[in-house]
């Protein structure tokens, strides 16, 4: 799987505060309504930024930390956030953005700066940076996490496959 998009590029220790925060957590379960509050502490712009033509959210290290909400991937989904690039992200905030359907991609950052365009691949475990002409490469995910991706999510996977079949 092939994704395009700008990049958007934050700092370190992004925390699911900063992603979504917890003043709208209880506000409404609609995620499209919620996504226009995605990332507004740090870029009150960045729904309107990434919306109409998707975007790639670009961070430092330890992305994701904080609670276990997983409105904070559901959000980014809904606001057309195609992946999230990092170096390091939280554990849990991995697992929850994978089982919803979020890429999330571990690699350095550092060569990729605001406005580039990015070209990722998934499958070969590339960013090619289209705006620099580099290409950064990153561990690709395991066979099981790139089906949970294509399906959608887990609760996507298990109802198109009636179980974990991989």
């Amino acid at each position: 799987m092939e994704l395009s998009a700008k990049a958007f590029k934050y700092g370190d220790d992004i925390n699911t505060d900063y992603i979504i925060s917890g003043k709208y957590k209880f506000k409404s379960a609609d995620m499209e309504a919620m996504a226009v509050h995605a990332m507004e502490d740090l870029d009150p712009d960045y729904h309107e930024k990434v919306k109409p033509q998707g975007g790639f959210l670009v961070a430092g290290k330890n992305f994701g930390m904080g609670s276990s909400r997983e409105q904070a991937p559901l959000v980014l989904i809904h606001s057309n956030t195609r992946a999230v690039l990092a170096k390091s992200f939280a554990r849990i905030f991995y697992r929850n953005a994978i089982n919803t359907g979020l890429p999330v991609i571990e690699c350095d950052t550092d060569l990729i700066d605001d406005g580039d365009e990015l070209a990722v691949d998934l499958q070969s475990g590339v960013v090619r940076n289209l705006t620099k002409g580099t290409e950064i490469p990153f561990p690709p995910l395991p066979r099981v996490m790139e089906q949970l991706l294509a399906d959608g999510g887990l609760v996507e996977h298990f109802k198109k496959h009636g179980g974990f079949n991989l």
